[in-house]
C-alpha cells in the first residue's frame, strides 16, 4: 500500500470501496463543480463509516496532502455535518462516489441542499436585518463624508444580501468562488443573473449609493412579499435613508 503522503485519490477510493465499514464516499469542492478544477485542485473526500463499525481506515482521519484531503466520519456525524454551518454548501453540491445505503447518502445530501420552510424564514429575517444594517451604515457614512467606511460597509452589505437572496430561495449561499458557477446553473427566481452580478460587483468596489438604494427597493418588495415586513418596519424612519430618492 502507498505511504500516506503519496496516497492518490483513486488508490484510496479503491481501498475504501473494499472495506464493508464504508457506507459512503462523497467528493466535494472544485472536483465536484464541473469546469472549476485547476492544476492546483486536490480531491476533497468524505469517508462515511457505519456507526460503531471497526475499520483500520480511521487512521486516515485528518489526512491532508496537496493531492488528497480526507474527512473520516460516522454516518450519524455525516447526517448533521454542515447543519447549520460553513460546510453546508460544499455538501449541497457534492458528488456521490459510493452509496451503500440504496440512495440514502444521496438523500442526506439533498436535504442539506434545501432549507426547510421554518429555517429559511428565520434565516431570511436575520440576513435581511444584517443587510439593512450595513446598507444604512454605508449610506450614512457616505452622507457624512466617510468615504472609506461607506465603501467597506457597502461591501459588507453584499455578503448579507447574498445570504438573504439564497435563504429566500431556501438554499445555502455558495462560497464566493462558486457564486457565478451556481447562478449560471441555478439562477435565483426573479433575478437576472448577469445584472445581479454586475450590481454586487459595482457596489462592492465603489459603494455606489444610488445603486444601493435602487437595489434595496427591490429587496424591500421581495422581503415584504416573503412576510418580513416587521423586520423592515423596525427600522422606522431610517428606511427613508435607504430608499431611492
Amino acid at each position: 500500500m502507498p505511504a500516506p503522503q503519496s496516497l492518490t485519490y483513486h488508490a484510496f477510493v479503491e481501498l475504501a470501496a473494499a472495506d464493508p465499514a464504508v457506507v459512503g464516499l462523497i467528493l466535494k469542492g472544485s472536483r465536484a463543480h464541473d469546469g472549476m478544477t485547476t492544476e492546483h485542485s486536490d480531491h476533497d473526500l468524505y469517508v462515511v463509516l457505519a456507526d460503531d463499525a471497526a475499520t483500520d481506515l480511521i487512521r486516515f482521519t485528518g489526512h491532508r496532502t496537496p493531492q488528497l484531503d480526507l474527512a473520516v466520519i460516522t454516518l450519524t456525524e455525516f447526517r448533521t455535518a454542515g447543519m447549520p454551518g460553513f460546510e453546508r454548501y460544499a455538501l449541497a453540491r457534492a458528488k456521490v462516489v459510493l452509496d451503500r445505503l440504496d440512495g440514502g447518502i444521496a438523500r442526506i445530501l439533498a436535504a442539506k441542499a434545501r432549507l426547510d420552510t421554518g429555517e429559511a424564514f428565520r434565516s431570511s429575517a436575520e440576513w435581511l436585518d444584517a443587510y439593512a444594517n450595513s446598507l444604512y451604515r454605508s449610506v450614512k457614512n457616505d452622507r457624512d463624508g466617510h468615504a472609506l467606511a461607506a465603501r467597506l460597509d457597502a461591501a459588507d452589505s453584499v455578503r448579507f444580501l447574498l445570504e438573504l437572496l439564497f435563504a429566500l430561495d431556501r438554499r445555502p449561499r455558495p462560497y464566493n468562488k462558486y457564486l457565478q458557477w451556481e447562478l449560471a446553473r441555478y439562477p435565483l427566481p426573479g433575478w437576472d443573473t448577469g445584472r445581479l452580478l454586475e450590481v454586487v460587483d459595482r457596489i462592492s468596489a465603489t459603494g455606489d449609493v444610488p445603486l444601493q438604494r435602487r437595489l434595496f427597493a427591490r429587496i424591500e418588495t421581495a422581503a415584504r412579499r416573503a412576510g418580513h415586513g416587521a423586520v423592515l418596519d423596525a427600522w422606522g424612519e431610517d428606511l427613508d435613508l435607504m430608499r431611492p430618492r
